[in-house]
């Protein structure tokens, strides 16, 4: 068994309205069960989640928060506005977004955007991720599947690495329970992050800096869905979170 992975070279700057789909599309050959991963950035470049400082009112608990964080009462509030839940304030902001995701600073960027700019993820990724798998199909035939990337930390661990956000026809879970191991126990419990693992794999390729590339096609896995699939099929319920639960316990405790 093998796969590869490439890069789509010399996607332009993304600007709002972009045809994402139809500029992968010019650049590359695109067979059936192909994996496109294509960065958060200029996804929401292309949908015109950009926005400035300048407009933010910070609230009261935008102000508290900010007295004992280094970020300002706007970019708090900015976090917060995007934000169903805000589990850790300081040392840094640690939120539930409003799509289930949790992340530092709702996601929000303000690296490869222009200055006083600021980048936030697709309200909806996997519509996002429909949205451009539908349109890569439709330009070329085939049949394919879209994960959409960001890059995160992870407990416990140093160091980001890439995860999925948003897909179309890739299940971002593979359930292994029922089937036999080595010895021939039966597995009980075993999920694979599938999404997440074809992320991380894509970020090695992808970059951060200035000579990044936003696109890759991972080729070879047989992962694409026949039904619909959502990247909150890997996140766990309110009652299944042990660190939320504890996060949230700890927060009242203070």
């Amino acid at each position: 068994m093998r796969f590869e992975a490439f890069v789509v070279e010399n996607i332009p700057l993304i600007k709002k309205e972009d045809d994402i789909a139809q500029i992968i599309c010019e650049r590359t050959d695109i067979l059936d069960g192909d994996v496109i991963v294509i960065a958060s950035t200029i996804v929401g470049k292309a949908e015109g989640r950009t926005f400035s400082l300048v407009d933010i009112v910070p609230g009261a608990e935008a102000v508290e928060f900010s007295k004992h964080i280094r970020f300002t009462p706007e970019f708090i509030q900015a976090v917060l506005e995007r934000s169903r839940e805000c589990l850790i304030s300081s040392p840094v902001l640690l939120v539930e977004m409003k799509n289930g995701h949790i992340c530092i600073n709702a996601g929000i960027d303000e690296s490869n955007v222009e200055e006083e700019i600021l980048l936030e993820l697709p309200a909806d990724s996997d519509a996002s991720a429909a949205y451009i798998g539908k349109g890569i199909e439709s330009y070329t035939g085939t049949q394919i599947s879209v994960i959409i990337t960001d890059t995160n930390g992870r407990a416990f661990k140093r160091g980001q690495t890439g995860v999925a956000v948003g897909v179309y026809r890739i299940h971002p879970l593979k359930d292994w329970k029922g089937q036999k191991d080595l010895f021939g126990k039966e597995l009980k419990i075993t999920e694979e992050a599938v999404a997440d693992e074809v992320a991380g794999a894509a970020n090695l390729l992808m970059g951060e800096g200035n000579g990044g590339y936003p696109v890759v096609i991972i080729r070879g896995l047989k992962l694409r869905s026949k039904d619909s699939a959502s990247v909150k099929e890997m996140y766990r319920s309110d009652e299944e979170d042990l660190i939320k639960k504890s996060l949230k316990y700890l927060r009242c405790r203070v």
